[in-house]
Protein backbone atom coordinates (compact mmCIF):
# COMPACT_ATOMS: atom_id res chain seq x y z
CA UNK A 1 0.00 0.00 0.00
CA UNK A 2 1.56 3.45 -1.00
CA UNK A 3 2.32 5.96 1.52
CA UNK A 4 -0.52 9.12 2.03
CA UNK A 5 0.44 12.33 0.19
CA UNK A 6 0.88 14.67 3.14
CA UNK A 7 -1.30 17.92 2.63
CA UNK A 8 -0.32 20.79 1.79
CA UNK A 9 -1.30 22.37 5.69
CA UNK A 10 1.11 19.58 7.10
CA UNK A 11 3.52 20.27 4.73
CA UNK A 12 3.59 23.92 5.91
CA UNK A 13 3.45 23.17 9.35
CA UNK A 14 6.77 21.04 8.92
CA UNK A 15 8.10 23.91 6.92
CA UNK A 16 11.41 25.66 9.08
CA UNK A 17 9.55 29.56 9.97
CA UNK A 18 11.94 31.80 7.71
CA UNK A 19 11.20 29.17 4.63
CA UNK A 20 7.50 29.14 4.84
CA UNK A 21 7.60 31.22 1.47
CA UNK A 22 9.98 28.87 -0.54
CA UNK A 23 7.69 26.08 0.69
CA UNK A 24 4.25 27.26 -0.42
CA UNK A 25 6.49 28.39 -3.74
CA UNK A 26 7.35 24.41 -4.09
CA UNK A 27 4.08 23.31 -2.83
CA UNK A 28 1.74 25.43 -5.39
CA UNK A 29 4.46 24.64 -8.67
CA UNK A 30 3.71 20.99 -8.18
CA UNK A 31 0.09 21.27 -7.36
CA UNK A 32 -1.72 24.09 -9.23
CA UNK A 33 1.55 24.57 -11.42
CA UNK A 34 1.99 28.37 -10.05
CA UNK A 35 4.73 29.98 -12.21
CA UNK A 36 5.46 32.74 -9.58
CA UNK A 37 4.36 32.97 -5.61
CA UNK A 38 4.64 35.95 -3.65
CA UNK A 39 3.97 36.40 -0.35
CA UNK A 40 2.88 40.11 0.26
CA UNK A 41 2.50 41.75 4.09
CA UNK A 42 0.96 44.95 4.90
CA UNK A 43 2.93 47.16 6.80
CA UNK A 44 2.48 49.15 10.32
CA UNK A 45 0.60 51.89 8.91
CA UNK A 46 -1.70 49.53 6.56
CA UNK A 47 -0.24 52.18 3.41
CA UNK A 48 1.66 49.63 1.13
CA UNK A 49 2.23 45.69 0.68
CA UNK A 50 5.40 44.26 0.97
CA UNK A 51 7.24 41.34 -0.64
CA UNK A 52 8.67 38.87 2.14
CA UNK A 53 12.04 38.30 0.79
CA UNK A 54 15.29 36.78 2.71
CA UNK A 55 16.50 40.72 2.25
CA UNK A 56 13.34 42.52 3.27
CA UNK A 57 12.82 45.51 0.72
CA UNK A 58 14.43 44.46 -2.24
CA UNK A 59 11.33 45.04 -3.82
CA UNK A 60 8.85 47.48 -4.95
CA UNK A 61 6.06 47.69 -2.40
CA UNK A 62 2.52 47.71 -3.30
CA UNK A 63 -0.35 50.01 -2.95
CA UNK A 64 -2.48 48.48 -0.08
CA UNK A 65 -6.24 50.03 -1.32
CA UNK A 66 -5.45 50.31 -5.23
CA UNK A 67 -4.63 47.67 -7.93
CA UNK A 68 -5.72 44.58 -7.41
CA UNK A 69 -3.54 43.28 -4.66
CA UNK A 70 -5.40 46.22 -2.47
CA UNK A 71 -8.64 45.28 -3.50
CA UNK A 72 -7.87 41.43 -1.91
CA UNK A 73 -6.81 43.10 0.96
CA UNK A 74 -9.52 45.61 1.07
CA UNK A 75 -12.51 43.54 -0.38
CA UNK A 76 -10.86 40.44 1.89
CA UNK A 77 -11.74 37.99 -0.97
CA UNK A 78 -9.72 37.01 -4.33
CA UNK A 79 -8.98 39.08 -7.21
CA UNK A 80 -8.08 37.25 -10.60
CA UNK A 81 -5.78 39.77 -12.79
CA UNK A 82 -5.17 39.18 -16.13
CA UNK A 83 -2.20 41.32 -17.45
CA UNK A 84 -2.47 42.98 -20.48
CA UNK A 85 -0.33 41.10 -23.75
CA UNK A 86 -0.34 37.89 -24.99
CA UNK A 87 1.28 35.99 -21.50
CA UNK A 88 -1.48 33.30 -21.13
CA UNK A 89 -1.18 33.51 -17.52
CA UNK A 90 -3.45 35.11 -15.52
CA UNK A 91 -2.33 36.00 -11.90
CA UNK A 92 -4.44 35.27 -8.41
CA UNK A 93 -4.19 37.61 -5.46
CA UNK A 94 -5.65 36.13 -2.20
CA UNK A 95 -6.21 37.50 1.25
CA UNK A 96 -3.94 35.90 3.85
CA UNK A 97 -6.24 36.43 7.49
CA UNK A 98 -5.85 35.00 10.75
CA UNK A 99 -9.64 35.21 12.38
CA UNK A 100 -10.19 38.61 11.26
CA UNK A 101 -6.68 39.77 11.46
CA UNK A 102 -5.57 41.08 7.78
CA UNK A 103 -1.64 40.30 7.16
CA UNK A 104 -1.60 40.64 3.61
CA UNK A 105 -1.80 38.80 0.36
CA UNK A 106 -0.47 35.85 -1.73
CA UNK A 107 -0.21 36.43 -5.29
CA UNK A 108 -0.33 33.41 -7.19
CA UNK A 109 0.83 33.67 -11.35
CA UNK A 110 -1.18 30.64 -13.08
CA UNK A 111 -1.61 29.58 -16.89
CA UNK A 112 -4.87 30.99 -17.60
CA UNK A 113 -6.59 28.04 -17.83
CA UNK A 114 -6.18 26.70 -14.33
CA UNK A 115 -8.15 29.86 -12.87
CA UNK A 116 -11.20 27.61 -12.86
CA UNK A 117 -13.49 28.62 -9.62
CA UNK A 118 -12.78 25.33 -8.08
CA UNK A 119 -8.54 26.45 -8.25
CA UNK A 120 -9.14 29.65 -6.60
CA UNK A 121 -11.45 27.92 -3.83
CA UNK A 122 -8.67 25.60 -2.91
CA UNK A 123 -5.99 28.49 -2.96
CA UNK A 124 -8.13 30.44 -1.19
CA UNK A 125 -7.86 27.64 1.86
CA UNK A 126 -4.49 27.20 1.32
CA UNK A 127 -3.86 31.09 1.53
CA UNK A 128 -5.46 30.77 5.15
CA UNK A 129 -3.57 27.79 6.08
CA UNK A 130 -0.59 30.12 5.31
CA UNK A 131 -1.73 33.12 7.08
CA UNK A 132 -1.85 31.31 10.21
CA UNK A 133 1.64 29.31 9.94
CA UNK A 134 3.14 33.22 9.19
CA UNK A 135 1.29 33.82 12.40
CA UNK A 136 3.13 31.05 14.26
CA UNK A 137 6.37 31.63 12.55
CA UNK A 138 6.66 35.57 13.90
CA UNK A 139 7.46 33.88 17.23
CA UNK A 140 10.64 32.39 16.27
CA UNK A 141 11.99 34.26 13.13
CA UNK A 142 11.70 38.21 12.44
CA UNK A 143 11.92 37.99 8.76
CA UNK A 144 7.90 38.85 8.56
CA UNK A 145 8.22 41.27 11.03
CA UNK A 146 11.07 42.75 8.85
CA UNK A 147 8.79 42.64 6.03
CA UNK A 148 5.98 45.05 7.42
CA UNK A 149 8.50 47.84 8.21
CA UNK A 150 9.55 50.66 5.37
CA UNK A 151 11.41 52.19 7.65
CA UNK A 152 12.52 51.51 11.48
CA UNK A 153 10.54 51.19 14.12
CA UNK A 154 11.09 53.46 16.99
CA UNK A 155 12.30 51.28 20.53
CA UNK A 156 9.08 52.60 22.13
CA UNK A 157 7.29 51.30 19.52
CA UNK A 158 8.81 48.42 18.87
CA UNK A 159 7.32 47.74 22.58
CA UNK A 160 4.08 48.56 21.71
CA UNK A 161 3.51 46.52 18.50
CA UNK A 162 5.05 42.82 20.12
CA UNK A 163 2.02 44.32 22.79
CA UNK A 164 -0.97 44.30 20.91
CA UNK A 165 -2.99 41.32 20.15
CA UNK A 166 -3.38 41.98 16.39
CA UNK A 167 -5.36 44.42 14.43
CA UNK A 168 -8.20 42.60 13.68
CA UNK A 169 -10.58 39.62 15.70
CA UNK A 170 -13.62 38.36 13.82
CA UNK A 171 -16.03 35.64 15.36
CA UNK A 172 -19.81 35.07 14.91
CA UNK A 173 -20.86 37.48 16.77
CA UNK A 174 -18.94 40.69 16.05
CA UNK A 175 -15.94 42.03 14.01
CA UNK A 176 -13.11 44.32 15.32
CA UNK A 177 -10.43 46.52 13.48
CA UNK A 178 -8.02 48.67 14.87
CA UNK A 179 -5.81 50.88 13.82
CA UNK A 180 -2.33 53.41 15.76
CA UNK A 181 -0.91 56.12 14.01
CA UNK A 182 1.97 57.33 14.11
CA UNK A 183 2.85 53.65 13.46
CA UNK A 184 6.52 53.74 13.33
CA UNK A 185 6.85 56.10 16.18
CA UNK A 186 3.49 55.12 18.86
CA UNK A 187 4.11 55.19 22.51
CA UNK A 188 1.27 55.03 24.82
CA UNK A 189 -1.67 53.65 22.94
CA UNK A 190 -2.75 50.30 23.19
CA UNK A 191 -5.73 48.17 22.20
CA UNK A 192 -6.49 44.80 23.79
CA UNK A 193 -9.00 41.55 23.72
CA UNK A 194 -9.66 38.39 24.96
CA UNK A 195 -12.65 36.58 23.77
CA UNK A 196 -14.36 33.43 25.41
CA UNK A 197 -17.43 31.14 25.19
CA UNK A 198 -19.60 33.67 26.32
CA UNK A 199 -18.11 37.03 26.30
CA UNK A 200 -15.48 39.36 24.71
CA UNK A 201 -13.28 42.21 26.48
CA UNK A 202 -12.24 44.62 24.87
CA UNK A 203 -9.90 47.53 26.50
CA UNK A 204 -8.52 50.73 25.09
CA UNK A 205 -5.80 52.49 26.72
CA UNK A 206 -3.49 55.82 26.47
CA UNK A 207 -0.48 56.12 28.69
CA UNK A 208 0.38 59.95 29.57
CA UNK A 209 3.53 61.21 28.05
CA UNK A 210 5.87 60.09 24.85
CA UNK A 211 8.25 57.75 23.87
CA UNK A 212 9.63 55.08 25.99
CA UNK A 213 7.86 56.75 29.19
CA UNK A 214 4.74 56.17 27.79
CA UNK A 215 5.56 52.42 26.27
CA UNK A 216 6.24 51.59 29.86
CA UNK A 217 3.95 52.50 31.77
CA UNK A 218 1.02 51.61 29.05
CA UNK A 219 2.97 48.07 29.13
CA UNK A 220 2.94 47.97 32.70
CA UNK A 221 -0.97 48.87 32.46
CA UNK A 222 -1.80 46.50 29.90
CA UNK A 223 -0.05 43.97 31.55
CA UNK A 224 -1.57 44.22 35.13
CA UNK A 225 -5.24 44.14 33.15
CA UNK A 226 -4.34 40.92 31.66
CA UNK A 227 -3.28 39.49 34.99
CA UNK A 228 -6.46 40.01 36.68
CA UNK A 229 -8.31 39.39 33.63
CA UNK A 230 -6.39 35.93 33.67
CA UNK A 231 -7.50 35.33 37.22
CA UNK A 232 -10.84 35.50 36.63
CA UNK A 233 -11.56 38.91 38.53
CA UNK A 234 -14.22 41.30 37.85
CA UNK A 235 -14.08 44.32 35.28
CA UNK A 236 -14.23 46.88 38.08
CA UNK A 237 -11.77 44.92 39.86
CA UNK A 238 -9.52 44.40 37.43
CA UNK A 239 -9.48 48.39 37.25
CA UNK A 240 -8.42 48.47 41.05
CA UNK A 241 -5.21 46.31 40.29
CA UNK A 242 -4.44 47.89 37.76
CA UNK A 243 -4.43 51.19 39.36
CA UNK A 244 -2.88 50.03 42.31
CA UNK A 245 -0.32 48.47 39.70
CA UNK A 246 0.89 51.85 38.38
CA UNK A 247 0.34 53.58 41.52
CA UNK A 248 3.02 51.49 43.35
CA UNK A 249 5.53 51.80 40.45
CA UNK A 250 4.88 55.88 40.08
CA UNK A 251 3.02 56.86 42.88
CA UNK A 252 0.34 59.15 40.74
CA UNK A 253 3.37 61.43 38.62
CA UNK A 254 2.12 58.85 35.79
CA UNK A 255 -0.84 57.40 34.80
CA UNK A 256 -2.84 55.56 32.23
CA UNK A 257 -6.42 56.45 30.79
CA UNK A 258 -8.62 53.06 29.96
CA UNK A 259 -11.85 52.06 28.66
CA UNK A 260 -13.01 48.60 29.81
CA UNK A 261 -15.52 46.88 27.80
CA UNK A 262 -16.71 43.67 28.54
CA UNK A 263 -19.77 42.24 25.99
CA UNK A 264 -22.09 39.20 26.95
CA UNK A 265 -22.18 37.15 23.89
CA UNK A 266 -25.92 36.51 24.17
CA UNK A 267 -27.59 39.56 25.30
CA UNK A 268 -25.82 42.04 24.33
CA UNK A 269 -25.19 43.40 27.43
CA UNK A 270 -22.19 45.27 27.69
CA UNK A 271 -20.42 46.51 31.41
CA UNK A 272 -17.92 49.40 31.21
CA UNK A 273 -15.50 51.06 32.86
CA UNK A 274 -14.44 54.22 32.50
CA UNK A 275 -11.20 55.45 34.00
CA UNK A 276 -10.29 58.26 31.56
CA UNK A 277 -10.11 59.93 28.79
CA UNK A 278 -11.29 57.49 25.24
CA UNK A 279 -14.38 57.86 23.86
CA UNK A 280 -16.93 55.58 22.84
CA UNK A 281 -19.31 55.89 20.24
CA UNK A 282 -22.26 54.13 18.50
CA UNK A 283 -23.55 54.49 15.15
CA UNK A 284 -26.87 52.57 14.69
CA UNK A 285 -28.83 52.75 11.60
CA UNK A 286 -28.09 56.27 10.17
CA UNK A 287 -27.51 57.73 13.83
CA UNK A 288 -24.61 58.59 15.75
CA UNK A 289 -23.99 58.94 19.40
CA UNK A 290 -22.01 58.97 22.17
CA UNK A 291 -22.25 56.61 25.08
CA UNK A 292 -21.63 58.91 28.04
CA UNK A 293 -20.21 57.04 30.73
CA UNK A 294 -19.20 58.14 34.28
CA UNK A 295 -15.70 59.52 34.28
CA UNK A 296 -13.94 57.74 36.60
CA UNK A 297 -10.16 58.60 37.48
CA UNK A 298 -6.99 56.89 35.25
CA UNK A 299 -5.58 54.08 36.73
CA UNK A 300 -2.66 55.19 39.03
CA UNK A 301 -3.36 58.49 39.51
CA UNK A 302 -4.15 58.16 43.34
CA UNK A 303 -3.47 55.25 45.72
CA UNK A 304 -6.57 52.38 45.86
CA UNK A 305 -9.15 53.92 43.87
CA UNK A 306 -12.37 51.97 43.65
CA UNK A 307 -14.30 51.46 40.55
CA UNK A 308 -17.43 51.39 39.34
CA UNK A 309 -19.00 49.47 36.30
CA UNK A 310 -21.93 50.60 33.97
CA UNK A 311 -24.09 48.90 31.85
CA UNK A 312 -25.37 49.48 28.31
CA UNK A 313 -26.67 47.50 25.42
CA UNK A 314 -25.94 46.79 22.06
CA UNK A 315 -28.10 45.05 18.73
CA UNK A 316 -27.08 43.19 16.40
CA UNK A 317 -26.29 45.97 13.61
CA UNK A 318 -24.53 48.09 16.24
CA UNK A 319 -21.03 49.60 15.08
CA UNK A 320 -18.82 50.52 18.42
CA UNK A 321 -15.78 53.22 17.50
CA UNK A 322 -13.53 54.06 20.85
CA UNK A 323 -11.25 56.91 20.23
CA UNK A 324 -8.23 58.04 22.26
CA UNK A 325 -7.70 61.83 23.09
CA UNK A 326 -5.10 62.05 20.26
CA UNK A 327 -7.84 61.68 18.29
CA UNK A 328 -11.07 63.18 19.80
CA UNK A 329 -8.47 65.89 21.18
CA UNK A 330 -6.25 66.49 18.39
CA UNK A 331 -5.85 70.27 17.15
CA UNK A 332 -4.41 71.25 13.66
CA UNK A 333 -1.10 73.86 13.48
CA UNK A 334 -3.54 76.59 13.11
CA UNK A 335 -5.09 75.08 16.52
CA UNK A 336 -8.17 74.52 15.36
CA UNK A 337 -10.04 71.32 17.14
CA UNK A 338 -10.55 68.01 14.82
CA UNK A 339 -13.27 67.92 17.17
CA UNK A 340 -16.64 65.33 17.25
CA UNK A 341 -18.34 66.87 14.20
CA UNK A 342 -15.69 65.80 11.45
CA UNK A 343 -15.34 62.76 13.52
CA UNK A 344 -19.12 62.09 13.49
CA UNK A 345 -18.93 63.23 9.87
CA UNK A 346 -16.25 60.29 8.94
CA UNK A 347 -17.91 57.45 10.71
CA UNK A 348 -21.16 58.42 8.96
CA UNK A 349 -19.42 58.04 5.83
CA UNK A 350 -17.87 54.67 6.51
CA UNK A 351 -20.46 52.89 7.56
CA UNK A 352 -20.91 50.77 4.44
CA UNK A 353 -17.10 49.73 5.03
CA UNK A 354 -15.47 47.25 7.07
CA UNK A 355 -14.38 48.08 10.61
CA UNK A 356 -10.51 47.61 9.60
CA UNK A 357 -11.67 50.38 7.17
CA UNK A 358 -13.69 52.08 9.14
CA UNK A 359 -11.01 52.58 12.05
CA UNK A 360 -7.87 53.64 9.27
CA UNK A 361 -10.52 56.27 7.77
CA UNK A 362 -10.86 58.03 11.07
CA UNK A 363 -6.80 57.74 11.51
CA UNK A 364 -6.46 59.87 8.11
CA UNK A 365 -9.24 62.00 8.47
CA UNK A 366 -7.29 63.01 11.74
CA UNK A 367 -3.67 63.26 9.69
CA UNK A 368 -5.48 65.05 6.83
CA UNK A 369 -6.59 67.59 9.36
CA UNK A 370 -3.10 67.85 11.56
CA UNK A 371 -1.38 68.88 8.01
CA UNK A 372 1.26 65.86 8.78
CA UNK A 373 1.49 61.81 9.25
CA UNK A 374 3.60 62.89 12.19
CA UNK A 375 1.14 63.09 14.73
CA UNK A 376 1.29 65.17 17.88
CA UNK A 377 -0.03 62.55 19.90
CA UNK A 378 -0.68 59.17 19.65
CA UNK A 379 -3.80 58.09 17.93
CA UNK A 380 -6.16 54.92 18.66
CA UNK A 381 -9.17 53.77 17.01
CA UNK A 382 -11.45 50.36 17.86
CA UNK A 383 -14.25 49.80 15.66
CA UNK A 384 -16.50 46.60 16.65
CA UNK A 385 -19.73 45.69 14.18
CA UNK A 386 -22.05 43.97 16.66
CA UNK A 387 -23.55 41.05 15.14
CA UNK A 388 -25.05 39.17 18.25
CA UNK A 389 -26.12 35.43 18.60
CA UNK A 390 -29.48 34.31 16.45
CA UNK A 391 -32.44 35.11 18.20
CA UNK A 392 -31.47 37.09 20.87
CA UNK A 393 -31.18 41.26 21.21
CA UNK A 394 -30.31 43.36 24.26
CA UNK A 395 -33.14 45.69 23.82
CA UNK A 396 -32.93 49.31 23.13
Amino acid sequence: MSEPVPSAESRLRAAAPHELVATARRLLTDRVGAEEVTLLVADYGLSVLQAVTHLPHTEEPVAAHDGPVGRAFISQAPVVEVPDGSTPTHVVHLPLTVRGDRLGVLSVRLPSSATDPATVLRLTDFATALAHEVATAGRDTDLYLQARRTRRLTLAAEMQWQLLPGRGCARQEYVIGAHLEPAYTIGGDNFDWSTGADHLILTVTDGMGQGIHASLLTSLAVGALRNARRAGIGLADQACLADQALFAQYGGKSYASTLLLRFDLDTGVVRAVDAGSPQLYRLRDDTVEQIELEAQLPLGMFEETLYEEQTFHVEPGDRLIVVSSGVHGARAADGGSFGERALRQTLSATRRESPHEAARAVVSGLIEHFGSKELAADAAVVCLDWNGRSGRSGGA
